[in-house]
């Protein structure tokens, strides 16, 4: 079968291979939306009362959604119309950026990187490439769709300002010193595109797996279908689709700088029936050689987690491609 879901045509049941056991099944797909995740408005004429509201969704949610938030609309339907066009490009095509290699700049993979060795797979297709610094990596970009590399790179500048904005909240809510956020511990910026083609049955599989963020703190651009969910208190909640408005997650990164003050939630994409769907993350990453380790000024008595490097992070993080957050975070975690 062809591996790339976004060249099937036709597809009337799901494929063996994608059927996940019950216990990991999402099974009916009637599942609330919460309408209590933190809408913000960046333009508030109260900055102070908008940073704390930044602050307090990241220590009662780890997520939340902005409006007014400086990234151009027309900007946001254009990339999300690039990127539909670029997955219904020929399979010829797309075949080039094809790799299992996470460390290739700009690649191409189906499901999961373990496609050939995970026992059963994702429901998605999933685009992903550096963006920054952009001069250093644009030409291994698509030249297709026409437009791809002119929309892209705008995107990807007015998108890092954002996520730059929201650290810089983050900092002033924190009482860190400024620019805490620059440099090493945000330098990787990517950009990750998740498409799924409509699912013949939504409750035998997922469009992605059950997981927490590891970099530093992630954009997500949804479509208008749903999909993304986040575990809270022990049920999943439907994150809803505003549109134009941002999604922003902390990631694990920022879990331990902040001394372990903010959530990063756990989540998950269910399927759908009858609609495709295609979402846009943009992810801010430390350097191989940032230092991690929870922010001097926020530790009273002792850090609750011991520095690390990204790299060690991730090698735990991914240890037997579980990706387990609170394995990764409890290797790190200082005794009591």
């Amino acid at each position: 079968m062809e591996i790339l879901i976004s060249n099937w045509s036709n597809v009337e049941f799901v494929p063996k291979k994608y059927i996940f056991p019950l216990e990991r099944r999402p099974g009916k797909i009637e599942f609330p939306v919460c309408h209590d995740i933190p809408l913000i408005d960046l333009a508030n004429n109260h900055p102070t009362d908008t940073i704390q509201q930044v602050i307090k969704a990241c220590q009662e949610f780890g997520i939340f959604q902005v409006i007014n938030h400086g990234v151009c609309e027309n900007l946001m339907d254009d990339t999300m119309n690039i990127y539909k066009e670029f997955f219904k490009l020929p399979g010829e095509y797309k075949a080039k950026f094809y790799s299992n290699d996470i460390n290739k700049s700009c690649r191409l993979c189906s499901s999961t990187l373990a496609y050939d060795t995970e026992e059963f797979h994702y429901w998605r297709d999933n685009f992903t490439h550096h963006c920054y610094p952009l001069e250093e990596y644009i030409m291994t970009w698509p030249n297709k769709p026409t437009k791809y590399r002119e929309v892209v790179s705008e995107y990807s500048i007015e998108t890092r300002k954002l996520l730059y904005k929201i650290l810089d909240m983050i900092c002033k809510g924190l009482a860190l010193k400024s620019g805490y956020f620059e440099g090493e511990v945000s330098k990787t910026n990517v950009i990750s595109v998740n498409n799924h083609i409509p699912c013949p049955n939504p409750s035998l599989t997922l469009g992605m797996p059950v997981h927490s963020d590891p970099n530093l703190i992630t954009l997500l651009q949804q479509c208008d279908v749903p999909g993304l969910q986040i575990l809270k208190d022990g049920k999943w909640i439907g994150v809803q689709p505003i549109p134009h408005a941002i999604v922003l997650i902390p990631g694990l990164q920022l879990k331990v700088i902040s001394n372990d003050m903010f959530i990063t939630p756990v989540h998950r994409v269910v399927t759908h029936a009858k609609e495709a769907r295609t979402t846009i993350g943009v992810f801010l990453g430390p350097s191989p050689e940032s230092l991690i380790k929870p922010a001097t000024a926020l530790v009273c008595t002792k850090p609750m987690f011991r520095a690390f490097t990204y790299p060690e992070f991730l090698k735990t993080f991914t240890a037997g491609a579980k990706c387990d957050a609170q394995f990764a975070l409890n290797h790190f975690r200082n005794k009591t």
